[in-house]
Formats: structure tokens, sequence, C-alpha cells
């Protein structure tokens, strides 16, 4: 970890050596007061665990007789005078114990009662010498703290990067074992809550730090993986994930970018995943799509990419609902179909009246959620009708 280093500063004020080995006598009565103030001072101090507070008073002790080191080897002269290893001693999740914030708490109330308990160890007319030689070292020792803190956030933010990437491949392949949960628990993902993928496709590299201040204004947890040409997206907890992925447009590029459907948890993302995937390969087929779009609106493309999942799901959408509802709304969904979408001429074919067929086309969209006068929802309708034929679905005789 990270190590004192002096200042380029001409040489300072200096201790005799009566001074420094009183204070080398008196170092563990100043750093057994230090952890005493910190008991009382601090109130956080007592809720810490035992290892921490080990910890703790194990730099507290090296800082004290560092202290005296730094002193005799000359202070603050310049480049070539060794420091002492202040946080070497401690233990290497040092950092995941205590946090930058309680570390620095933690020096301030050593140094302010190492100062008082100076004054019972060097006579007066050193004290303002030692003062400040004590002020210079808690410099020393503040930047020491903030390099081992960065450094340790460094070493994290790699990690997680990497905790990532495995979490978000694994979502893709479609694994579900506790392996997941225990990763995403690593990163401090919420295993129950509603997950959505996302799949934008012929992007450059998203910075993921902009995606996540985006997803930090929607209150949505968020994991981020680029995998080739291609960036997912993992939103969790997102009320409307078209919505976050819409203020994110101009973060991935303009290729396609597919929203899956929310899941909800973590374990059954993967399915999410596929649907976004199979949409962002197929969503080229529709120029027209709007960005972003729903897997669920390209089921058509993705049934002539060759999409088992999402056959299954138009037939369940369109054939099925309209053959449990009756065979009047097939008969006249189909007339509609043959006759190009003509209203006047579905009637005559059928001997019913315009009217009659309005309402059956109404019934048609309260049962499949899809408007038969809408070109596009019109081709989805025949698809589907096709598809649950070709299926072996059940199906009323045409009059």
């Amino acid at each position: 970890m990270g190590s004192l280093t002096s200042s380029d500063a001409a040489a300072g004020p200096a201790l005799s050596e009566a001074s420094l080995a009183a204070l080398e006598q008196g170092s563990t009565t100043i750093s057994a007061g230090a952890l005493s103030q910190m008991a009382a001072q601090l109130p956080w101090f007592d809720g810490l665990s035992p290892e921490a507070k080990l910890s703790v008073g194990l730099v507290a002790r090296t800082g004290v007789s560092g202290f005296v080191t730094w002193c005799r080897a000359g202070g603050p002269v310049g480049p070539s005078v060794r420091s002492v290893d202040l946080f070497g001693a401690a233990p290497r999740d040092l950092t995941r114990l205590i946090s930058l914030h309680q570390t620095v708490t933690l020096v301030r109330t050593a140094i302010d009662t190492s100062e008082r308990l100076l004054e019972d160890t060097l006579p007066e007319d050193e004290l303002p010498v030692a003062r400040e030689l004590l002020l210079r070292y808690a410099r020393e020792v503040a930047f020491a703290a903030a390099e081992v803190y960065a450094r340790a956030a460094e070493t994290r933010g790699a990690w997680d990067a990497r905790l990532e990437a495995l979490v978000v491949d694994a979502l893709v392949r479609g694994e579900t074992d506790e392996g997941l949960a225990s990763q995403a628990s690593a990163l401090s993902w919420p295993v129950g809550t509603p997950t959505t993928v996302v799949v934008a496709t012929g992007t450059s590299r998203a910075e993921p730090h902009a995606l996540r201040r985006v997803a930090r204004s929607h209150r949505v947890e968020l994991l981020v993986g680029h995998q080739n040409d291609r960036l997912v997206l993992v939103l969790g907890g997102a009320a409307d994930a078209t919505e976050v992925v819409t203020d994110m447009l101009d973060l991935v590029g303009d290729g396609p970018v597919v929203v899956g459907p929310t899941r909800a948890g973590l374990p059954s993302a993967p399915r999410s995943a596929r649907a976004a995937l199979a949409g962002a390969a197929a969503a080229r087929a529709w120029p027209a799509a709007p960005r972003p779009v729903l897997a669920s609106a390209l089921l058509p493309e993705r049934v002539l990419a060759g999409d088992v999942t999402a056959r299954r799901a138009l037939v369940d959408m369109v054939h099925t609902p309209l053959v449990e509802a009756g065979k009047d709304l097939v008969d006249t969904l189909q007339a509609y179909l043959d006759t190009g979408g003509a209203l006047e001429a579905t009637a005559r074919v059928l001997f019913v009246h315009a009217n009659t067929v309005r309402y059956r086309l109404n019934r048609v969209e309260q049962v499949t959620g899809l408007l038969a006068t809408d070109p596009r929802e019109r081709w989805t309708l025949q698809l589907g009708l096709a598809l649950g034929r070709l299926a072996g679905s059940p199906r009323p005789h045409r009059a």
C-alpha cells in the first residue's frame, strides 16, 4: 500500500536527540491516548468490527513511531530521505473496512491528541518545533491516505468492471445458475428487482460512466457490456425502460436499439436478453422502426429471421385468442385481409352490413391489441393467422 513521501522543501527545524528519545519512550502512551480519544469522540468508532479496530490501532502505533523515525531521518529535507510505510502494516482490505471519510476523521483526531500529549513529553522550548514537524507529518499522512484509497478505488473499479462483464455475458448466454446471483450480489445488484435487457447494434463504444449518469437520473440500476459491435444494457428497477433508453440515444450511436421485455428479476432476465438480441438481429428488416423499439414490436421480423420464440408468441397473440373468440372474428379478419383492407368489399363478401365489419374489427383489436386498419399491424395479424394455421391450431370453418 502507499508510503509517505517527503516534500522538496528546504531543511526545516529539528528536534534534539533527547526529545526524540523521549518521543520514542512515550510513543505507546501517545498511540493509546489517540485510540482512547477516537473511541470517546467518534460515535461510530464503537460500531466498527474488531478487525477494523485492530487495523486502526496498528496504523496509529505505526504512525506515532513513524513520526519519530521521520524526524530522526531529517524531516522534510527532500526526496533523498526515506520515510515510513504508514499503511503497509495494515490489512489489504482496510479500505473496505473503513471509508476514506472515516480515515480522515481518525487522522485528524490522532493528530490533535498527539499534539496535546506532546506537552507532557517534550520540554516547553521545543514544543513549537515539534508542533510544526507534526503539522508537516500530518500533511504527508493525508497524502499517503489519499494515495492508498485512490489505488484501492482503481483496483476495485477494474474488478467491478470485469465482474460486470461476466454478469452481462452470462445473461446473453442464458445462464441462470447460482453463480450469476452471487456475482450480481457482489456488484450490489438487487437480484429481485424488475430487469430489462436492451441491445444497441452498430454503435461506438459508449462510455459507461455517461450511461450510468443517465440511469442514476432515473433512479435505475445499470450494467453495461460491450460485445463486438453491440452494446448490452441491463436496467434494474425501471418503471418504463423505453423512457430511460430514449435519454441514452445520443450516447449509443445511430444503430437499432431494441428493448426486451421486463422480467421479474435477474434470474429470469436471460429471456429478456434473448428477445432483445433476436430483435436486434432482425431490426434491419424494418427500416422505419422507431428508436428505441420494443422487441415485441419486431415479432414479424423475428419470425422471418427464424426466431422460434417469436413464432410461438405471434401465434399466441393473434391466432389463438381469435379462434377462442369465435369464427366470426377470424372470418371477418381474413376477408378484410383478402380484400386488401376494403371495408365495403369485406361486407359484401360476408353478406353483412359495413357497421358489422367495423364492430368485428374493433373486437379483433380488443382481443389481439392490434389495429387491422393500420398497415403494419394488419401485416402482423395476417402473419399470425398464417402461422397459427401452419402450427395446426384449431380453426373454424369458413362460411
